[in-house]
C-alpha cells in the first residue's frame, strides 16, 4: 500500500452518534495549575492503569526520557495557543454531528465554535490568561478560518457519522493495554468502516506521511480488535491547508503493525523496571518543554518514582 494526499470521496453513512469525552486542553491546564505534589496532581499520575496510546508510542520512540516525564513522572507542560484552538475547534465539529443533518450549516458551525469557546473557558477561567481578552477576536477568526476549510473538504449534511470522539481500549498480545480516542467513525450502508482524524495542521511533507499514519493504524488496530471489523480507510483531514491523506490498510499490516506495538511495550516496560529511559537528542528537542530536566542539556531529571501500578 502507498500513501498518499488526496481529497477523498463523499462516504455515506449509517445514522447513529456516540459521544464519549476524551483528554481535552482543560486537563492540561488543571495539572500545570495544580502545585506539584498536591493531591490533584497526584490523583493525575495514578489515573489509569499503565497503557500504550499514539501519542505515548511516539513519544517512546522519538525519547525514552520524554515518555518517563509525560507518562510516568506526569510533569506538567504549559498549554499553548495552538493547544487551545485545536481543543476548540475539535469541539465544535463533535458538536456538529449532533445537529440535524440540515443544521450542518458553515454558519451553524461558526456559532459552535463561538459557544464551545464561552463553555471552555467557563470549565477553565485559566485559558483567559491564555487567550487575553483583547486577542479574542483574533483567536477565534483563526478557529472559524479552520471550520470554513473544513466545509470546503467536505458536506457533512449528507452524512451521518457513526460516531464521535471514541473511546477505544484494548488489550492485545495478553498484557498490551491500547487506549485512546477516535475523532470520528463512519459507516457506509455495505459495511466498510472510515476512521477520521481532524488536524489543526498543516499537511506533512512525503517524509512525514509514515509518522502521521502511525496514529491511525494504531486506531485500526484496535477498532479491529475490539469490533472484528478492519477499517477500509484511514482518513486524515488537515484543516489548514485543505489536504487529506488517505491509506486503505490490509488486515496482514495491521497486524504486523501489532506486533511493532507489542515490541515498543516490551521495550517501555524493560525501561520501566531498570528505570533507565535515556533521552535521544534530535531536532524535536527545540520544542521540548523538559530541556531544564534532560542530561543532553545539562539538566537532571527527578528521581524515578518507580513504574506506576493500578
Amino acid at each position: 500500500m502507498t500513501t498518499r494526499i488526496v481529497v477523498g470521496p463523499r462516504y455515506p453513512a449509517s445514522v447513529s452518534s456516540r459521544i464519549v469525552t476524551r483528554p481535552t486542553l482543560l486537563d492540561v491546564v488543571e495539572e500545570v495549575t495544580a502545585p506539584s505534589g498536591s493531591t490533584t496532581h497526584r490523583q493525575a499520575a495514578a489515573r489509569h492503569r499503565p497503557a500504550l496510546s499514539p501519542s505515548r508510542a511516539a513519544d517512546f520512540k522519538q525519547c525514552p526520557l520524554l515518555y518517563r516525564l509525560r507518562a510516568i513522572d506526569r510533569i506538567p507542560e504549559t498549554p499553548t495557543t495552538a493547544q487551545a484552538r485545536g481543543t476548540l475547534v475539535h469541539a465544535a465539529l463533535e458538536n456538529l454531528f449532533d445537529l440535524p443533518a440540515e443544521l450542518r450549516t458553515p454558519e451553524a458551525a461558526l456559532d459552535l465554535v463561538d459557544g464551545a469557546w464561552a463553555a471552555i473557558c467557563a470549565q477553565a477561567p485559566e485559558l483567559r490568561e491564555l487567550v487575553p481578552e483583547d486577542e479574542t477576536t483574533t483567536f477565534l477568526s483563526g478557529a472559524h478560518k479552520l471550520m470554513t476549510t473544513y466545509f470546503r473538504m467536505e458536506d457533512p449534511s449528507r452524512f451521518d457519522a457513526e460516531s464521535c470522539e471514541v473511546r477505544v481500549e484494548v488489550e492485545i498480545d495478553g498484557d498490551v493495554l491500547l487506549r485512546g480516542f477516535v475523532d470520528r467513525v463512519d459507516v457506509a450502508p455495505d459495511g466498510r468502516v472510515r476512521v477520521v482524524d481532524y488536524k489543526t495542521g498543516r499537511s506533512p511533507g512525503e517524509a512525514f506521511e509514515a509518522k502521521a499514519l502511525f496514529q491511525m493504524k494504531f486506531y485500526a488496530l484496535a477498532i479491529q480488535r475490539t469490533t472484528g471489523t478492519l477499517p477500509t480507510r484511514l482518513q486524515l483531514m488537515y484543516l489548514a491547508d485543505g489536504q487529506q491523506l488517505t491509506y486503505d490498510p490490509d488486515r496482514d499490516e495491521i497486524e504486523r503493525f501489532g506486533r511493532t506495538l507489542a515490541a515498543i511495550w516490551r521495550a517501555i516496560r524493560t525501561a520501566g523496571t531498570t528505570g533507565d529511559f535515556r533521552p535521544r537528542r534530535s531536532r524535536m528537542c527545540s520544542f521540548c518543554d523538559h530541556r531544564s530536566l534532560c542530561p543532553e542539556f545539562g539538566g537532571t531529571p527527578p528521581p524515578y518514582p518507580g513504574w506506576p501500578e493500578p
